[in-house]
This record gives structure tokens, C-alpha cells and sequence, in this order.
């Protein structure tokens, strides 16, 4: 039961730090692309999510490949999540704004 839970703890993790590192990396492009810096923006970025990440699982792991794997399990369930999200909401977007183009265009 005790190795349960530890992976359980796994998984959890791991969609915590996806979330942190791709939540990071959309947060870093919205600054990034508006900076005077941007490749500062973006290295220092890309520095700081890939050591906490590669620290958390470090951490996790911790000599266990299982927990590893299981970490590994949750950090792409999380990207596939904020992607599939992401393409719904920017679909949604651009179904609104066609709605509301052809409403003008039949006025």
C-alpha cells in the first residue's frame, strides 16, 4: 500500500511540474515577445523551469525508476491537457469571431 501512495505522490508531482514548466513557458512568450530583452526573457527562462524540473524529479525519483517513470507519466499527461485546453479555447475564440463577422456582414 505504502508504494501506492508513493506513486500516486508520482504522478501528482508530476503533473505539477508540467503545469509549472509549460505554465512557465506560455508565460515567458507572453512577456518575452513584448520585451526589450527577449532572449534574456527566454534563456532565463528556460534555465530556471528546466532546473526545477529536472530537481523535482531528482527528488522523486530518488534512486526508484518506477517513481520516475510515474512522474514522467504526469508531466505529459499535464502538457497534453494545457495543449488540448489551449486549442479548445483558441478555437471557441475564433468560432465567435467568424460568428460575430457574419452577423455584421448579414446586417
Amino acid at each position: 500500500m505504502n508504494e501506492i501512495l508513493s506513486l500516486a505522490l508520482s504522478f501528482v508531482t508530476g503533473i505539477s511540474l508540467g503545469v509549472m514548466f509549460f505554465g512557465g513557458l506560455w508565460l515567458t512568450i507572453q512577456n518575452g515577445k513584448g520585451s526589450k530583452r527577449p532572449a534574456l526573457w527566454f534563456f532565463g527562462s528556460f534555465l530556471l523551469r528546466t532546473g526545477l524540473v529536472i530537481l523535482g524529479f531528482y527528488f522523486i525519483g530518488n534512486g526508484h525508476w518506477e517513481r520516475m517513470m510515474v512522474c514522467l507519466l504526469g508531466f505529459i499527461m499535464a502538457r497534453i491537457i494545457i495543449v488540448k485546453r489551449r486549442i479548445q479555447l483558441s478555437g471557441r475564440k475564433q468560432t465567435h469571431s467568424v460568428q460575430e463577422g457574419s452577423h455584421e456582414s448579414q446586417s
